[in-house]
Formats: structure tokens, C-alpha cells, sequence
């Protein structure tokens, strides 16, 4: 990890960015937290991370940064931190690197980069992956592109942060272009899972059996290894959220509707999460999705009963 890196402000302290947060402060380096909930600031700097909890601490923080990451949930979240009233575009100093880690289409992360190029700023399109727990170890892949001094500006950040940091490319837009990849990918698997341990409820067979046996089997994959054991023990706790692959999910379908690509199997899946949030599931854990196969198939799951019809919004 590079022993360069200045002062770090860190926006989002969410589920990943908690953790991710936790992992800079673990590498040495010197964080600013920031977010809408005073709780999670708190818990941040019981951790020994500094806070900004008002306007003229945010400044102060943002005057001396080296590095600003950005963990929101999409590009309108994005666009209202950079250039929104009191956006940090016109806070930061000249050469300090922005990485922004929301998930969104490519085009966005363009004009973003050009939009900071054009203040003095760098740009980071920097989409990540490996879900909340990573995230507290340090050991997220991160699927990045930008210039390269941009990279370097924020190395010693995403080694902290990163197990993997792919480098794709010289300019924003191929991070966010890899990171739909991974997310229709990723839609469609937890929609598998779903999908696959509702049916086998109804051949009669336990889902923590059908999770220990097939994930030891061919059929496996890496969300149902991980989202499997939360069906198994009930746990719709919004580890990661129904409605943030009802966004994902249609960002990957207004991209192939643009490229005039046939994605069925990425349609399905949006319409399985579209399902669970038009039911009240939107907050749930994107595992929620199994509760509209059991429903329709009227099969009781771990923690839902046989016909639950209750609101988990």
C-alpha cells in the first residue's frame, strides 16, 4: 500500500461503507466520515475515524483531502454530492482524486469525469463487489478505470479496501460497464437461488439440507452459497436490498434496450425483485424475493409462514 496518501473523506457509511471505512482506518490513514445519519457517524468514530457533522467541519475536511470516496446508492445520489448545493466539486483542492463507488450506467461515469477533469479534480469510476463482510475485511474487488493519476492519487485507499482492484481501462465509463455485468449476473443468480429453494421446499426437502448438498454439487454458485444460508435461517435483514436490484437489474435493461440486446434471462429476474417490491419487500434483503415464490406456490420458508402475506416494506 502506498505511504502517500493524504487525508481521506469517506461519504456513506452504509452497510458496505461502514466497513470499507473501518478498513481505511485499519491501514493507518487518516478518514473523515460523513452521512445523513448521525448514529452511523458515531459508531465510525467510536472506531477512531474523525467525523464531520456539520457544514463547517464538512469544508474543513473537504479543504484538506487528498481523496474523497463515495459510497451512495446511485448516480442521482452521485450527482447531488459533486455538484448538488454545498457539492464538494467546488470544495475539494485542485488534484484531489474522487472515487466513486455507486453502481450506474457508464454513461454517467463519463460525464462525471469530464465534469471534475474541467475543476481540477480526478476521477475514480470504481464500482465494487463482494457484499457487507468484505467490505469489514479489507477484501472487496474493486472494477476500476480512470487515468492514471487517478490510481495513483488513490492506491494506498484501495489497497485498504480491496483484495482485487481490477484496472480496466484509462478513462471512466469501463468500471461501470463491467460492474452491470456483474450485476445481471448477480441479479439473475439470487433469483436462482430463490427460485430453486422454493421448488425444492416443494419436493419436501429442507432448505438448509438443499443449501449444504448443492453447494457442494455442480449446481452451485457463489450467491447461493451466500444468500442460500440467509433463506435457511429466515434472515431478511436488508443485507443488501430488494430495491437496489429493481435499480441494478434496470439499468442492465435500458443498457441492452439501447444496444438493441435480447437479455431474457435479466428481464426475468427484474421482474421477480419488481414482484417482491410491488409487495411491500423493497427494504427487505434482496433474499426477500423467495417470499414471492412461496406465496405463489403457498410453501412456508424458514421465518415465513405458509401464506404469509405480510407487508415488509
Amino acid at each position: 500500500m502506498s505511504d502517500t496518501t493524504g487525508p481521506v473523506v469517506f461519504i456513506g457509511l452504509g452497510a458496505m461503507g461502514f466497513g470499507m471505512g473501518v478498513s481505511l482506518l485499519r491501514a493507518g490513514l487518516d478518514v473523515c466520515g460523513i452521512d445523513r445519519d448521525a448514529s452511523r457517524m458515531a459508531s465510525f468514530a467510536e472506531k477512531g475515524g474523525r467525523i464531520a457533522a456539520d457544514e463547517v467541519a464538512v469544508r474543513e475536511a473537504l479543504s484538506r483531502a487528498s481523496v474523497a470516496i463515495l459510497v451512495v446508492v446511485n448516480a442521482a445520489q452521485t450527482e447531488e454530492v459533486l455538484f448538488g448545493p454545498g457539492g464538494i466539486a467546488v470544495q475539494l483542492p485542485d488534484g484531489a482524486v474522487v472515487v466513486s463507488c455507486a453502481t450506474f450506467a457508464p454513461e454517467h461515469a463519463i460525464d462525471f469525469e469530464a465534469r471534475l477533469a474541467g475543476r481540477g479534480l480526478l476521477y475514480l469510476d470504481a464500482p465494487i463487489s463482494g457484499g457487507a463482510v468484505k467490505a469489514a475485511e479489507g477484501r472487496l474487488s474493486i472494477m476500476a478505470s480512470g487515468r492514471p493519476e487517478a490510481f495513483a492519487a488513490a492506491r494506498g485507499a484501495l489497497d485498504a479496501m480491496a483484495e482485487t482492484v481490477f484496472e480496466l481501462g484509462d478513462a471512466a465509463g469501463p468500471g461501470s460497464a463491467m460492474k452491470i455485468v456483474n450485476q445481471l449476473l448477480a441479479g439473475v443468480h439470487i433469483a436462482a437461488t430463490a427460485e430453486a429453494l422454493t421448488f425444492g421446499v416443494g419436493q419436501g426437502i429442507e432448505v438448509a439440507r438443499m443449501v449444504d448438498v448443492i453447494s457442494r454439487c455442480a449446481g452451485t454458485s457463489w450467491m447461493f452459497e451466500n444468500r442460500g444460508p440467509f433463506i435457511a435461517a429466515g434472515d431478511y435483514r436488508p443485507h443488501s436490498a430488494v430495491e437496489i436490484f429493481v435499480k441494478d437489474l434496470g439499468i442492465v435493461a435500458e443498457a441492452a434496450e439501447k444496444g438493441a440486446l435480447s437479455v431474457p434471462m435479466a428481464q426475468a429476474a427484474l421482474a421477480r425483485f419488481n414482484a417482491a417490491r410491488d409487495a411491500g419487500l423493497g427494504r427487505e434483503g434482496d433474499v426477500a424475493v423467495a417470499k414471492i415464490y412461496a406465496r405463489e406456490g403457498r410453501l412456508a420458508l424458514p421465518g415465513v409462514p405458509e401464506n404469509d402475506e405480510e407487508s415488509g416494506g
